[in-house]
């Protein structure tokens, strides 16, 4: 008997947990909430941002049946907090984002589900007209966010060229006793855009391999090893775009070194131009000819976010309100793979709420025992920082040669000698790009490929 009351009690929990965990319920309560915290912060007046801001957290109660302040609904009782409204307020602002803009994207039609929740677990929900990303996030991820708010903040006034995630607002939904935190951020990857090959790559090789369950799907999340052995020879860039995303690289992870963070990513979508002209050819469409992009018959309206697009991030110009005429107004990197075939990159630096705790070092230091600890992925944030920023400005990216564009081996680093970069000293853009340098310790042999075996699911 006693167990079974244990048992009722614990069914009670759980079905009022069901309430709001449900996604169509969660959603619903997404939306009012943040209809509800932009309505009354347009009421605040304008002003500049001040320390404070950073830390207050705004509450009120969503009851089923509504009251004065919040309208009647079918979700059960919930609690709405806003964290900092002043503050992503001003950041919206700053990314040319309007309040009417922002309350129409994300609460005038339903949110979508994305299938993918990633190895970290978080739920991913996009805007239906593809502006803004909602994520869910951990308890210490939102707390670690709030502490970096401050520095954010001073970073986006200096800096608009960045790879760095655009945080739109923090929120979080109590209910049945349970807190779901969840984040705003700009959409990398546009579903209007197909994406023939996904990486996410860290500049580890320890495990690094995607899953027999992840490549099982359409278009699998592939990492550091998958891209060495499909890209053998990098992306290719035009030198102006190499040396402006080296240098965007490089203040992105000196400015990560600084807060202690590591174990982001770099996550790159690629939609090959080319391929998907000719899967087009093939299904008797002949629009889309030989120097044209239309990656969707569906044409997507110009972001609503400035600073927000591939090209924007590593450029520091706002071009997302323009015309869509040309491929570079889609937003993406333009690029050629090994074959000479046209990519359009979507890239941006992800999960950087992870700082190098006690329980991080415990993890390297396990790693390490059990495998070379300077290939792991957890690792203290300045080697994280100059392996990422290796890995991608000499194994990911290569500089394209004007003058022969065709040789290939001369058009980057090889497997076996890379290019130095001075880390921390002058940015890359600064930096000779016709002298290589044989360095042992910065090779990526091809040995690790054929060696790595690894089928884990987790994420390392």
């Amino acid at each position: 008997p006693e167990c079974k009351g244990i048992f009722f009690k614990y069914g009670i929990i759980l079905k009022a947990l069901h309430l709001i965990t449900t996604s169509s319920a969660l959603k619903g309560a997404i939306q009012l909430g943040i209809t509800h915290t932009v309505g009354s912060l347009s009421q605040k007046a304008e002003r500049d941002v001040l320390m404070q801001d950073f830390y207050v957290v705004e509450s009120i109660f969503f009851p089923s049946e509504g009251s004065n302040l919040t309208p009647a609904h079918h979700h059960g009782d919930f609690r709405f907090k806003t964290y900092a409204p002043i503050a992503f307020r001003y950041f919206r602002e700053l990314f040319g984002i309007r309040p009417d803009d922002y309350l129409y994207s994300l609460c005038n039609d339903p949110l979508i589900e994305l299938s993918n929740p990633g190895a970290s677990g978080s739920i991913f929900y996009v805007s239906s007209d593809d502006e803004f990303i909602i994520k869910t996030v951990q308890h210490k991820e939102a707390e670690f966010l709030q502490k970096l708010l401050p520095g954010y903040f001073m970073n986006l006034n200096q800096n608009k060229r960045t790879l760095l995630p655009k945080f739109y607002g923090l929120y979080c939904v109590q209910a049945g006793g349970k807190n779901i935190r969840i984040v705003v951020m700009n959409n990398l990857l546009p579903r209007s855009v197909p994406m023939h090959l996904k990486y996410d790559l860290k500049g580890s090789t320890y495990k690094r391999r995607a899953s027999p369950k992840e490549r099982e799907k359409d278009v699998p999340t592939h990492k550091d090893l998958d891209f060495m052995q499909d890209m053998p020879e990098g992306i290719q860039l035009e030198p102006d775009n190499y040396n402006a995303l080296s240098k965007t690289i490089q203040r992105d992870c000196l400015l990560l070194q600084s807060f202690k963070i590591m174990d982001y990513s770099l996550l790159v979508g690629i939609h090959n131009v080319d391929q998907a002209y000719r899967v087009r050819v093939g299904a008797g469409d002949s629009r889309g000819a030989e120097g044209t992009v239309t990656p969707d018959q569906r044409r997507p309206q110009a972001q609503k976010a400035l600073y927000s697009t591939a090209m924007e991030s590593i450029q520091g110009e706002a071009r997302g309100r323009g015309t869509l005429d040309s491929e570079d107004q889609w937003g993406g990197i333009p690029a050629r793979n090994s074959k000479g075939e046209r990519l359009l990159l979507y890239i941006g630096i992800i999960d950087i709420l992870q700082s190098y705790r006690f329980i991080k070092k415990l993890e390297h230091s396990w790693k390490a025992l059990v495998h070379d600890g300077d290939t792991v992925s957890v690792h203290r944030p300045g080697f994280y920082a100059e392996r990422f920023q290796r890995f991608m400005c000499s194994t990911v990216f290569r500089k394209a040669l004007k003058s022969s564009p065709s040789k290939k081996s001369r058009g980057g680093c090889g497997q076996s000698v890379v290019r130095r970069l001075a880390m921390g000293n002058a940015p890359p853009a600064a930096q000779s790009s016709s002298h290589t340098l044989p360095d042992s310790r910065l090779v990526y042999r091809p040995h690790l490929i054929q060696s790595d075996v690894d089928t884990e699911s987790g994420k390392e």
